[in-house]
């Protein structure tokens, strides 16, 4: 069962990166917080070992760090 979270981790985070570099006409902080919030979900789902709860704070999480950081830089 580690093994399938692990894997569904890694493609959940590839899918992300492919996702974020189709949205070419994203500001950066745009990009930022989808990046964020991709990030986030992903560490949400193996931290709480697949919980829907943590997947989706994590992407929450992930998404007002991102665009917070995105305002930054």
């Amino acid at each position: 069962m580690k093994q399938l979270s692990r894997l569904i981790a890694i493609a959940s985070a590839a899918v992300g990166c492919l996702a974020s570099t189709g949205c070419a006409d994203l500001s950066h902080r745009e990009k930022a917080a989808a990046v964020g919030a991709a990030a986030g979900g992903v560490a949400g789902s193996v931290l709480t070992n697949g919980s829907t709860a943590g997947t989706v704070g994590g992407a929450v999480v992930g998404g007002v760090l991102g665009n917070e950081y995105g305002k930054r830089h």
